[in-house]
């Protein structure tokens, strides 16, 4: 298993990181992404960490806060052996306080976290998404002090957009507080939008990605082809709900580039668009999920070897889509404004 660095921390990471998304399934959306029980959860963490993965991702809503609970008791007896990083900003709650990066919201949804996973701090603790209407500076206080208490190690932001983020650095190095080291962000073959404006503000910052979705909302597993319906998996059973839309032409174009490498290498498809993303500027760890341990051996696949570059770069083809303004505009000045990669 190759580590890299978790941003400007002294953080090493995993390249792969084991999701819990599918723990629970204790509501209808989350039975979409699975219903892995304590037995079988536990038997998926002994094949992550046998192969290195130490490092767990989950968040306080994953079925109303059992992913937590299912990954606390999958890790008892071994949490030093594991990194884990969970979420907080969505509603766990009908109060008006039960949502949102407040003082008063984060300190109990850390302390709730905590007693669900059975441990006493958190390696990292997102904000799973930006709440505009709590000062920028009251959240960052607030996990200043959690990180001060040891209750958390380091911090990470989700779903920012650009300014956002760059706010929040902002904020934390005029007043000393603790800063985003990681932005967890959807990144895909088809979904490359996080190029645009939030990996060159990553580059610039050491803000590391730390990637969700990475195959594209389950579209890019290899069971979903030109002319073929979903073979099984998570959209076949309707998971593609609240996902990005993606036009059956251009998503049946990558499918098509990817299958060709797969050929090439004789790789799954799933481990050629994972392997691709571990080439990308920025991005420390992919969060991987699985429903069964066939599933998991088949992510792990994805680490170990690297794509040509004649890969990377046809891959790069057949993913590329013309950028929304002002970023088609600043592709006329690239000699003096570069991007990181080809879009």
């Amino acid at each position: 298993m190759e580590y890299r660095q978790f941003g400007r921390s002294g953080l090493k990471v995993p390249v792969l990181s084991f999701g819990t998304g599918t723990f629970g399934g204790t509501n209808e959306f989350f039975q979409r992404w699975g219903q892995t029980d304590v037995a079988e959860a536990s038997r998926l963490v002994d094949l992550c960490l046998e192969a290195g993965v130490n490092f767990f991702d989950t968040a306080d809503i994953y079925s109303q806060g059992a992913s937590e609970e299912i990954l606390g008791q999958a890790l008892k007896g071994r949490r030093n052996q594991a990194l884990i990083s969970t979420k907080a900003t969505f509603p766990v709650g009908e109060g008006p306080n039960e949502t949102g990066s407040s003082r008063y919201h984060l300190v109990r949804a850390c302390e709730a976290s905590l007693r669900r996973l059975g441990t006493d701090h958190l390696d990292v603790y997102f904000m799973h998404g930006f709440d505009a209407l709590t000062p920028v500076d009251e959240t960052l206080r607030a996990l200043d002090d959690l990180v001060t208490a040891g209750k958390i190690g380091y911090i990470g932001a989700s779903n920012f957009s650009g300014w956002q983020l760059m706010k929040a650095l902002s904020t934390s190095e005029r007043h000393g507080l603790a800063r985003y080291v990681a932005y967890q962000g959807y990144y895909s073959l088809i979904g490359r939008h996080y190029e645009w404006e939030l990996m060159p503000l990553g580059l610039d910052q050491g803000v590391a990605l730390m990637v969700w979705s990475p195959l594209g909302w389950g579209r890019l597993t290899g069971k979903i082809r030109r002319g073929q319906s979903a073979q099984g998996g998570r959209i076949a059973s309707g998971g593609a709900e609240g996902g990005p839309p993606v036009s059956d032409e251009y998503l049946f174009g990558v499918v098509d580039a990817l299958d060709a490498v797969a050929a090439e290498t004789g790789r799954s498809v799933a481990q050629v668009a994972l392997n691709w993303l571990l080439s990308r500027p920025t991005v420390a760890n992919i969060v991987v999920g699985a429903r069964n341990e066939e599933q998991l051996r088949q992510n792990l696949g994805a680490v170990g070897w690297s794509l040509s570059q004649d890969q990377v770069a046809r891959l790069d083809a057949a993913s590329q889509e013309t950028p929304t303004y002002p970023y088609w505009h600043q592709k006329g000045f690239d000699a003096r404004n570069p991007k990181p990669t080809v879009w």
